[in-house]
């Protein structure tokens, strides 16, 4: 079954009826707002954005075939809707906390009742996250940071270390698929 926010491929967003609209934005929010807040770590940038990028997805009514080709679309939309308020204030791109890579330790805002558990379910996500950072090398660590945090290319990661491209890129999937391995195991044990 798909998703009323197939409803922006297929219709005039401005002639639905504005139940509908509302459903269709709470479901829009509830799928891009995680990915805006891990990269701009405030709220309100971040409400900002998805309000601009949704505006660019309606206006552009994509001619997707399928949700999922609709929704990696959009991904596309919030990514470069992001990068482009990053060009535009270059100063809160270089205000990321340094000691946290890709954790978000901002306020979880809900926005309906039943986000209540999946809020809780992220948040115990998130600190197994951070846990997982502290016992890993200081070697994996830098790498992680000058990736996600510095947003550097493998090629700008190599000069600075002064190794190889194949080198990081190995290195980084190394420590991406042991963390992903931990927390897989964890989180199967506990459920």
């Amino acid at each position: 079954m798909e998703s009323k926010l197939f409803f922006i491929a297929t219709d005039d967003f401005v002639a639905l009826n504005p139940d509908l609209q509302r459903e269709i934005y709470m479901e829009y929010y509830k799928l891009v707002y995680s990915p805006i807040i891990y990269m701009v770590k405030d709220h309100a940038t971040a409400e900002d954005i998805i309000q601009i990028s949704f505006l660019k997805v309606i206006k552009k009514r994509p001619a997707a075939e399928n949700e999922a080709k609709l929704k990696a679309w959009i991904h596309v939309v919030v990514k470069n809707t992001v990068y482009d308020f990053f060009k535009k204030s270059k100063k809160n791109r270089n205000e990321m906390d340094s000691d946290h890579v890709y954790i978000n330790e901002s306020p979880v805002y809900a926005t309906e009742a039943g986000d209540i558990e999946s809020q809780i379910e992220l948040k115990l996500m998130i600190e197994a996250l951070e846990k997982y950072l502290e016992d890993i090398k200081p070697e994996y660590k830098s790498l992680i940071e000058l990736r996600w945090k510095r947003d550097l290319s493998y090629k700008e990661i190599a000069l600075r270390l002064d190794t190889t491209e194949e080198t990081v890129k190995y290195k980084l999937f190394r420590v991406r698929e042991a963390m992903r391995k931990r927390f897989l195991k964890e989180w199967e044990a506990e459920k």
